[in-house]
């Protein structure tokens, strides 16, 4: 797990409907580190911009799309290699309602492919699948 990793897919299902949050071609970088911690990073391709160019001034329009469009955190992680499983701990994020609790997440490595599945997702329900790759 310990690496940067970049995203490729975050689909989410619920009820049989897969949607994907962050939109086609989200863009991410996840960071794992050697001494557990982490940094989360998840953007749509097509962020909304700021038209006053100065993000204090964002009309509320613009403020939702941002939200609805970008999540961050980090904090600390610990891995379970015989479950397949880690658990993040985010210290502070854009969702803050993650932040001091653990999420368990399930993982799969092959090659230089990440899958994780995150049963908790910030859109409140669902399961999240995530498809990452690892940058060199």
């Amino acid at each position: 797990l310990v690496g940067h990793w970049s995203l490729v897919a975050n689909v989410n299902e619920k009820d049989g409907k897969k949607t994907d949050p962050f939109g086609p071609n989200p863009k991410g970088l996840f960071i794992y580190d050697s001494s557990g911690r982490y940094a989360i990073q998840f953007f749509r391709a097509d962020l909304q911009k700021v038209a006053s160019n100065n993000r204090l001034t964002a009309t509320a329009e613009e403020n939702k799309a941002i939200v609805q469009g970008s999540l961050a955190h980090y904090g600390t992680y610990t891995v379970n290699e015989k479950e397949g499983t880690f658990t993040i701990k985010p210290e502070a994020g854009t969702y803050a309602n993650w932040v001091g609790a653990g999420q368990l997440r399930k993982f799969l490595i092959t090659g230089d492919e990440l899958k994780i599945t995150a049963p908790l997702p910030s859109v409140g329900a669902g399961t999240n699948y995530l498809t990452l790759k690892r940058l060199k």
